[in-house]
């Protein structure tokens, strides 16, 4: 097989593996009241360690600001999100967790890092750097197409 059709096969694999990981997240974060994308969300504020911006979270996550909009929303509705204003612009505020979205995360983390243990108990050794190199690589060939 040639590297072409090697990555070929690769991002074929990445498309099959996204619907699936989606998927496996909404079951996995449901009990919680969460969707996949309202969980990488709150993902994106917990992770950063600081109030962020619906473009901050979006270009965390790789996905539209609309998308992150819509969840943001989502989530300040339910209580576990809440604006602050921004010095710098008056039209982006700032998203932080709430104490009921810190409490959610928590738990929903708590069951995921459950599976990771599981997950990983018997992955041959260097598979997962490998993987997460091959990723990267990946990564940064893929054009950045924001503005388009």
């Amino acid at each position: 097989m040639s590297d072409s059709e090697k990555i070929t096969e690769i991002i074929l694999s990445i498309f099959r593996l996204n619907g699936r990981v989606i998927a496996w997240g909404d079951s996995l974060s449901a009990e919680f009241g969460l969707t996949s994308a309202r969980w990488q969300v709150l993902g994106a504020i917990a992770l950063a360690h600081a109030p962020q911006t619906v473009p901050e979270i979006a270009d965390r996550m790789g996905v539209t600001r609309q998308a992150t909009q819509k969840q943001v929303n989502l989530l300040e509705g339910e209580g576990l999100v809440a604006a602050r204003a921004n010095p710098r612009h008056r039209r982006s505020p700032h998203y932080l967790l709430t104490a009921a979205g810190e409490r959610t995360y928590a738990q929903v983390s708590e069951k995921y890092q459950a599976w990771v243990k599981e997950a990983v108990a018997d992955a041959p050794s260097g598979i997962l750097a490998g993987t997460l190199a091959g990723l990267r690589f990946l990564d940064a060939r893929i054009p950045d197409i924001k503005g388009e």
